[in-house]
């Protein structure tokens, strides 16, 4: 198949054998993730620097944070372009949005007010929404049902390494002060015009193709997604998600400010800290990317542990004090607990429990809502704060209580099996 053919998999090519060719494919779809936790972390990295020069309150810290890439604007984001990327196609939307994208990322890196700071982080928050779901069903798509985990959860790696080289920059750059986190997002403005590029060769989903020429009623596969196991699909996906993210979100983007105002480390150590946190998540990830397409029994054992180590991992904070050594037992339990239970495995079973028609659209959904919630609680994280790690570390456990159970009593089986194959299951059920 050439890159001018429509991309994906025939029924009859569901192999656990990957070509080339759809690494390729999955790289250029994975950069969403990178760009889209690459643009939270350079945030977060840069959230009290941009506080000190521009004067911020804590208030306007969490209300930036709030409309960002790591909550309400990506929710836009991801509503919309999900739904249009079932309506109009997959290549129709990641063929402009990291223009976009850019464009958001420009605005924050030469910002010298905030109207410019808050502007292009709720752009860059709605471009990299809108990319997420549709590069994610893109892979899905295209993917071979004995590797699909495989290549789904390698997204995840890229969700990983944005971070990575984020905070490495940061890092390096740290004597720079603000010189140096505009050089970062800087880094992504390049890095978002490289990927537009390369993905110019990428055609549309053979998938979506297809199911788009079967045609029906818009209006009526909306409604479906309100019904029958479509609905308890939304419930389960979203659930999941939702409470996982409240953690994940929370650590992602506010770790650095944390650490910093509490004064358990300063901005260099936080960053260090947050950097090793998502270098165990990639090794975590590649260890669960050669077990994930294994079966549905092992899936289950790998989340059922993942599960109980991010809930550990922020019970330290209730039993020890808030220090170096308790932030790095933190940093190793949930790194390595949520590369088994968290967002690799919504983003495979997002793809699978879905019809073709309604895959972004049910994505777009779930990621929306839960982004939308993260926001709102980032309001109140800098404030909680400021009174200590305790009631945030409550809810947060909390939340991961609630995923953990949700996640492991209701997963389907899906492993191994073929999109269609799914599809053909669930509308018995």
């Amino acid at each position: 198949m050439t890159s001018s053919e429509a991309v994906g998999t025939t029924q009859a090519d569901e192999s656990g054998t990957v070509s080339r060719q759809q690494w390729k494919w999955s790289v250029l779809a994975a950069m969403a993730s990178y760009l889209d936790a690459g643009s939270i972390v350079a945030l977060g990295s840069g959230l009290a620097l941009f506080q000190a020069y521009l004067g911020l309150s804590s208030g306007a810290v969490g209300a930036l944070a709030a409309i960002g890439p790591n909550a309400i604007g990506c929710a836009l984001g991801a509503l919309i372009g999900g739904r249009l990327g079932d309506k109009l196609g997959r290549k129709r939307i990641y063929k402009y949005d990291l223009l976009v994208y850019a464009a958001g990322i420009l605005c924050i890196a030469l910002a010298v007010n905030a109207p410019m700071l808050f502007i292009g982080t709720f752009v860059v928050g709605v471009a990299v929404g809108a990319d997420v779901p549709t590069s994610l069903a893109l892979v899905g798509e295209f993917s071979p049902s004995k590797a699909r985990g495989k290549l789904l959860a390698f997204t995840q790696i890229a969700w990983n390494a944005g971070p990575v080289v984020v905070l490495l920059l940061a890092l390096a750059l740290s004597p720079l002060e603000l010189l140096g986190i505009r050089i970062v997002f800087l880094h992504l403005f390049v890095v978002a015009i490289v990927t537009w590029a390369l993905r110019r060769g990428l055609a549309e989903s053979a998938r979506w193709k297809a199911a788009a020429t079967a045609g029906g009623s818009v209006a009526v596969r909306l409604g479906a997604l309100f019904r029958g196991a479509n609905l308890r699909a939304l419930l389960w996906t979203g659930t999941i998600y939702l409470f996982w993210n409240v953690a994940a979100g929370t650590n992602g983007i506010f770790t650095p400010y944390i650490i910093t105002t509490l004064n358990a480390g300063s901005q260099a150590a936080s960053v260090a800290l947050s950097c090793a946190g998502f270098v165990i998540g990639i090794l975590g990830t590649l260890v669960f990317m050669r077990l994930v397409d294994r079966g549905h029994a092992l899936r289950k054992k790998m989340w059922a542990a993942g599960a109980v180590m991010q809930v550990i991992a922020f019970v330290l904070y209730l039993v020890f004090p808030f220090n170096i050594p308790v932030i790095i037992g933190n940093i190793v339990l949930f790194g390595v607990g949520a590369a088994f239970a968290g967002e690799a495995v919504y983003k495979i079973v997002s793809q699978e429990l879905f019809p073709t028609m309604l895959r972004g659209t049910a994505q777009g959904l779930t990621f929306g809502v839960a982004r939308t919630f993260l926001g709102i609680w980032s309001f109140f994280v800098p404030t909680l704060a400021t009174a200590g790690i305790g009631p945030v570390a409550a809810l947060l456990a909390g939340c991961l209580v609630i995923s953990g159970v949700v996640g492991y009593f209701f997963m389907p089986d899906t492993s191994g099996k073929s999109l269609e194959q799914i599809e053909a299951e669930r509308a018995l059920a």
